[in-house]
């Protein structure tokens, strides 16, 4: 499911980088500063991701990139469902894997956790419905409800025996897909990897977004919220404070099985059809693995339920209606822009 490379060329991402390009007075900022910035910019995950970062050594800030695209490199050989021979994909096909690589077991174990707390909303088992409804849609239809329950059948977080000796289904025909936490976990891996490696100041784009110190001048990164019905509009925009903030965001023009998105890539694990009313959800969390796995929790927990869901969770969030209205926890409503 390469969604993120389609999304990003139509700034669906539902995010943006703003202050990338910088004029030559910002530039004489940066020398007065002492920092030199570099970027860098590849393809991974499923789209063109992109990293910004600074140091006083430019050496140093070309050695933490390449170190960073080493770790993406990593997360893709663990997660990916395109790479044959990733760690994943042998999982889906012998439905066991043995003594699974330390990453890849990391997440299923997060994943597990952020199932339980979220009752089963979070679910990485729903691929069989996902690769349902992809399958229907190449041959111009939509799935039957009874091919939907017959997929349903076959997902279930709760049968998935994550060991590091061993993961396992415990159900037959069952699939996992990483997707859902996979860039999110790749995010932060980056950002550890470049505050080792010295880096205080980036931006880190890996299809969901963290960030380190500041942007050029000493600004705060800002990122707009696009509209996910008009992908050349943004709702508004959200600066990230000195913290160093972790962005994750879904939305129903990423991936979409009708032309009226009431069918999209997010899937309710109980019922096997797309949540109805939510059109774009955007968490902020302390890390971007939870930000991104919540994305989907928000998604099934509906419009009216959204609010509490975060402050159960204890995060940020802005949730986009379907009819464009939108909302935003209060906290979250002082950092953005109009």
């Amino acid at each position: 499911m390469k969604r993120r490379a389609w999304i990003q060329t139509g700034l669906g991402l539902g995010l943006m980088a703003q202050g990338l390009a910088h004029s030559a007075a910002q530039s004489s900022k940066q020398a007065a500063t002492g920092l030199h910035w570099q970027t860098t910019t590849f393809t991974g995950l499923g789209t063109t991701l992109s990293i910004r970062a600074a140091h006083e050594d430019p050496q140093v800030v070309a050695c933490a990139l390449a170190l960073a695209r080493g770790v993406v490199a990593r997360v893709e050989d663990q997660m990916s469902l395109f790479r044959p021979y990733s760690a994943l994909q042998q999982l889906n096909r012998d439905n066991e894997l043995r003594n699974p690589p330390a990453d890849l077991l990391r997440v299923l174990e997060i994943s597990q956790r952020v199932s339980a707390q979220s009752k089963g909303a979070f679910d990485i088992t729903v691929q069989p419905l996902w690769a349902l409804y992809a399958e229907a849609q190449k041959r111009g239809r939509l799935p039957t409800e009874a091919e939907v329950q017959s997929a349903r059948a076959r997902v279930g977080w709760q049968h998935v025996q994550v060991s590091r000796e061993r993961v396992s289904f415990a159900k037959p025909g069952m699939r996992v897909t990483l997707n859902g936490i996979a860039q999110g976990y790749a995010s932060d891996l980056v950002r550890a990897q470049l505050q080792q490696a010295g880096i205080a100041h980036a931006l880190i784009n890996t299809g969901e977004w963290s960030s380190l110190g500041q942007a050029e001048g000493g600004r705060d990164w800002t990122l707009g919220i696009a509209d996910p019905h008009q992908a050349d509009r943004l709702i508004t925009c959200l600066r990230l404070r000195m913290r160093g903030g972790c962005v994750a965001t879904s939305a129903d023009d990423q991936c979409s099985f009708s032309a009226d998105r009431v069918h999209h890539h997010i899937l309710n694990p109980e019922t096997g059809y797309s949540p109805r009313d939510i059109a774009s959800v955007t968490v902020i969390a302390s890390t971007c693995t939870e930000a991104d796995a919540l994305t989907k929790v928000f998604f099934v927990a509906g419009y009216e339920n959204a609010l509490h869901t975060a402050h159960t969770h204890h995060v940020e969030a802005l949730v986009v209606h379907k009819n464009s209205q939108w909302q935003a926890t209060p906290s979250l409503s002082q950092h953005l822009l109009a």
